[in-house]
């Protein structure tokens, strides 16, 4: 089974055909096939090749399935004794995404 090290979003993910992942929000429709070209390793069985800094040639492809916002987080700041306290939330916009092939 082959895999690759992709990087989108300021991150790294290890992906294999046929999996889903939530990644950074990507500008593409549902339904849209994206490639990423940002391949830093690919892997099949035993053989491993690993780019420098980027695998030559090696694309991933995927399949925008979902659009969505992860849960809220909440951000507290607080000073003891000082009369101090500010609340904030957050919640992260992704792109839910499915693997469906590696070229190397």
């Amino acid at each position: 089974m082959s895999y690759a090290v992709i990087k989108t979003g300021g991150k790294q993910y290890r992906v294999m055909a046929g999996e889903v992942l939530r990644v950074e929000l990507l500008p593409a429709d549902v339904d849209a096939t994206i490639t990423f070209d940002e391949v830093l390793l690919v892997g099949e069985g035993e053989s491993i090749t690993v780019g420098a800094p980027l695998v030559a040639g090696a694309t991933v492809s995927a399949k925008v399935r979902a659009h969505g916002r992860a849960d809220k987080i909440r951000i507290v700041k607080f000073r003891r004794r000082k009369h101090y306290k500010r609340t904030q939330g957050h919640r992260q916009h992704y792109t839910e995404i499915e693997i469906t092939g590696i070229n190397a």
